[in-house]
């Protein structure tokens, strides 16, 4: 499978406010249809936040993820869902970690270490917002650390382990390998493992080149080549120029309206399939080709469904 690369679509997320796009996904029937979309145009991971469909807000009701998950399921049972454990601001682990055991995610994200989570300077581009808690908790961010720290990882990584779900490992910078390298010398993490390098979020690695090889050549350094796979992504305007080199270093790509809502520097995307299919022209430009899901799963050794 040299010249397949697994493309993940991260549907909404928690960062990227209704205000910025009328396209943004908020309904469980958005998500679902959004990720439905990604896979027809080449996804085979969907990573997957819920949202108050009321007004947007990012949700940990586990309801809300039922019916996500439910709506995917109607229409695609092979679609790899990776749910998230990052969740949004003033959520506590807990809350977080609870789509773990009662989802039993094949996949689910495991954040690697805490960061000053600087999306504040989202909110200072608009002077109103569609709804009132978005400059509130774009304002709140300012002062806020997203809390990752070893006891909440020592917590999540054995209820992962227990529930069958691979923990696809978000890196957020440099030191939270060297966080990673102690949990596997520890032994609370047992390689191969999967990282998601995730570049260009204030207070983390920013999505220069030079940021993307320090990474990967870190990982090789600490994890070791063969005992690791990885993925990676930019932030806004760097998410296709960073998974365009991510495939020419060997990595795996992810696109998504959590992370960038231009389809170009003028284009709103008007849903996450229009991202996926720009992401499979460029792969196949390089004679790549975006991994169906039972190659993924043979990839990242999930387990059969």
């Amino acid at each position: 499978m040299s010249n397949k690369r697994i493309v993940t679509c991260a549907i909404t997320g928690s960062i990227n406010i209704p205000t910025m796009s009328e396209y943004l996904p908020i309904t469980p029937r958005q998500i679902a249809q959004n990720a439905l979309d990604a896979a027809t145009a080449g996804a085979a991971v969907v990573h997957i936040h819920a949202r108050n469909p009321e007004n947007g807000m990012p949700s940990s009701d586990l309801n809300v993820f039922q019916e996500i998950i439910d709506l995917i399921r109607e229409k695609n049972k092979e679609l790899i869902i990776c749910l998230t454990t990052g969740g949004g601001a003033g959520m506590t682990v807990e809350q977080r970690l609870s789509v773990v055991p009662r989802f039993k995610p094949e996949l689910a994200s495991c954040n690697l270490g805490s960061i000053n989570w600087g999306i504040f300077v989202i909110g200072e581009k608009y002077k109103e917002f569609k709804y009132p808690w978005e400059g509130a908790m774009l304002k709140m961010m300012e002062g806020i650390v997203f809390q990752n720290t070893f006891a909440d990882l020592k917590a999540i990584l054995p209820i992962m382990a227990e529930n069958g779900t691979k923990p696809e490992f978000e890196v957020y910078d440099t030191g939270h390998l060297y966080n990673l390298a102690y949990l596997i010398q520890a032994g609370f993490i047992k390689p191969p493992v999967y990282l998601q390098f995730v570049t260009g979020i204030l207070g983390g690695i920013g999505s220069t080149p030079y940021d993307l090889i320090n990474l990967h050549t870190t990982a090789d350094r600490l994890i070791g080549q063969g005992n690791y796979l990885w993925s990676a992504f930019g932030a806004g305007r760097a998410e296709f120029p960073v998974c365009t080199q991510a495939l020419l270093l060997g990595g795996n790509v992810r696109v998504g309206m959590e992370d960038n809502l231009m389809l170009n520097r003028k284009q709103k995307a008007k849903n996450n399939g229009e991202l996926v299919e720009k992401m499979v022209r460029i792969m196949r430009e390089f004679d790549f080709e975006p991994a169906t899901t039972e190659e993924a799963r043979e990839i990242l050794g999930l387990k059969k469904l």
